[in-house]
């Protein structure tokens, strides 16, 4: 599935900035404590307020540590709770950042310790053929699941536009789903040092600080790190480009396409080696061929859909709702797994219930995967998507 050069040492000035070490967003102030963040200085309620101005960032770290938005805001919340109870032992000896990421870093190693790491349907199993029969889904913690740019860009501004067009191209291409993917195949401790020093900034003090060892360790886990995913399937994608004439018709003429159902069209978007993934179910297909023989086939039932624009990873990405039809319910528990439940009364007379969120990569002004993560049910209020549409 590799379509160019590893995401970490291309030549795109994203992926430069990454590999050389150029922070993906602002870096820590070097010591806060000097600022006045000591609890001799600071009330509790003080110190209360830091802890929340900081949950932000620490979601888009725990992410990339650990491939899913829920698992990210649940070690947000364990890392306050541990935070807010130990905030009369700090002690203000490092900074009240560092403090919180090393507890983070605590609470996303524990998460991972003897588990299987998150992965996507190519890193499981070869390609399918489009009249193959369609598997049972695998578990939620399988996969590596997309996140709102919202949630784990840092800082207000990474997702409001509100900061410099190349800062925020670095920041999205650093929660990229590939990126994101490949992190996962990293050791914790790796994986921890990688995006401190690589995505974060962190200078290498800093770093061995906050995972209590020396900065030679801290760099060779970096080196390691580095390595691996250089040999890693990262395939390279363009920066999400709102302003980009081009990239907008491009994205413009897939919506006409898929709302329209006209494969000929989605035929032209589509790059000769575009994937089409659909967790929790591992089959996925390759080529155009493929692709829309599929689409025709068992992926029929996206005929007759709506897509309404949101914002995934740094990419472009769709909530897709088609036409509620007999056994819509029951249907929908087989593709996810889940409980069988109604639909919302106000979708049954002609209304569009949720199918997928759509997350599109983008390389060379075509499509390159199409990512159709299935579990609406989670997903789609995490992202702000309505729960249907109206006739």
């Amino acid at each position: 599935m590799t379509q160019g050069s590893p995401a970490l040492s291309s030549g795109s000035p994203s992926s430069s900035s990454l590999s050389s070490g150029q922070p993906a967003v602002d870096p820590p102030p070097s010591d806060e404590s000097a600022a006045g963040l000591a609890t001799e200085q600071l009330s509790r309620a003080e110190l209360e307020e830091r802890l929340a101005g900081y949950r932000g960032e620490l979601t888009g770290y725990c992410y990339r540590m650990l491939g899913s938005p829920f698992e990210a805001e649940d070690a947000v919340q364990d890392t306050m709770i541990r935070a807010w109870r130990a905030l009369d032992r700090f002690e203000g000896r490092s900074s009240l950042r560092t403090w919180l990421y090393r507890i983070a870093t605590n609470v996303c190693t524990d998460a991972l310790a003897g588990r299987a790491r998150r992965a996507r349907p190519v890193d499981l199993t070869g390609p399918s053929a489009p009249s193959d029969a369609v598997p049972a889904p695998l578990p939620e913690a399988t996969w590596v699941l997309p996140a709102p740019d919202a949630a784990v860009l840092s800082g207000a501004g990474a997702a409001s536009g509100a900061v410099d067009p190349a800062d925020q191209a670095i920041a999205r291409e650093s929660v990229r789903l590939a990126l994101v993917v490949a992190l996962q195949r990293l050791a914790p401790r790796q994986r921890a040092v990688l995006i401190l020093r690589e995505v974060l900034g962190w200078p290498a003090a800093e770093t061995a600080q906050l995972l209590d060892t020396t900065v030679a360790s801290v760099n060779s886990a970096l080196q390691r790190a580095r390595a691996t995913l250089a040999a890693s399937d990262v395939t390279a994608s363009d920066p999400l480009r709102p302003a980009d004439d081009q990239q907008r018709d491009l994205l413009a003429r897939y919506v006409s396409a898929f709302e329209s159902y006209d494969m000929t069209a989605l035929t032209a978007l589509l790059r000769d080696d575009a994937t089409l993934t659909m967790p929790p179910l591992e089959m996925w297909m390759r080529g155009p061929q493929d692709i829309v023989g599929f689409m025709l086939g068992h992926g029929a039932v996206c005929r007759d859909s709506r897509l309404v624009p949101s914002l995934a990873n740094g990419s472009p990405a769709f909530g897709q709702y088609h036409r509620a039809a007999p056994g819509e319910a029951e249907l929908r528990a087989a593709v996810t797994g889940s409980e069988v439940r109604p639909l919302p009364a106000e979708a049954l007379d002609g209304g569009y219930v949720p199918w997928s969120l759509i997350v599109l990569d983008v390389s060379d002004g075509k499509i390159a995967g199409l990512h159709h993560f299935l579990d609406t049910d989670r997903l789609f209020p995490l992202f702000g998507l309505p729960p249907y549409l109206p006739a």
